[in-house]
């Protein structure tokens, strides 16, 4: 794939990257805000399962919050790769900038736009699965907490 059809794709991409990095990022900031005031209002800090529910939402949102960062990182390596002419250059270009960052060792070989692409849709998937187990871990917590 070479020119515009190969930009437009990897820069749709890499924008769709950047929004689903930010709102699960920014609702977990905003409920880990809210929540512990809700919680230490109704005492949920005194129930043993309830405050068993808040660590696992602590260690969830920390998740979430990691791999929306990562999902971010991808979204700029997919603007880096947009940024030139053809898939094989602009998978080169990201090759070696992981490679200079010591993040990856050098490939001979750069990987396919779709099988990046799959990658990152691994990384989604996951960051999807840390936002569920953290909404069901706050809901847990409220409704242990004592009333």
């Amino acid at each position: 794939m070479t020119g515009n059809a190969y930009q437009d794709r990897t820069e749709r991409f890499a924008g769709m990257l950047m929004r689903q990095a930010a709102w699960p990022a920014a609702l977990v900031v905003v409920a880990n805000i809210l929540a512990p005031l809700a919680a230490s209002a109704r005492g949920a800090f005194e129930s043993l399962p309830a405050a068993i529910a808040l660590s696992i939402t602590a260690a969830s949102a920390v998740a979430v919050l990691v791999l929306s960062a990562l999902l971010a990182f991808d979204a700029l390596l997919f603007r880096l790769m947009a940024s030139h002419d053809d898939e094989v250059a602009g998978g080169a270009a990201v090759d070696d900038m992981l490679a200079r960052m010591r993040l990856k060792p050098f490939q001979s070989t750069t990987r396919s736009l779709d099988d990046r692409m799959a990658g990152t849709r691994r990384l989604l998937f996951k960051q999807r699965a840390a936002l569920i187990l953290y909404a069901a871990a706050l809901l847990a917590a409220g409704f242990w907490a004592p009333r």
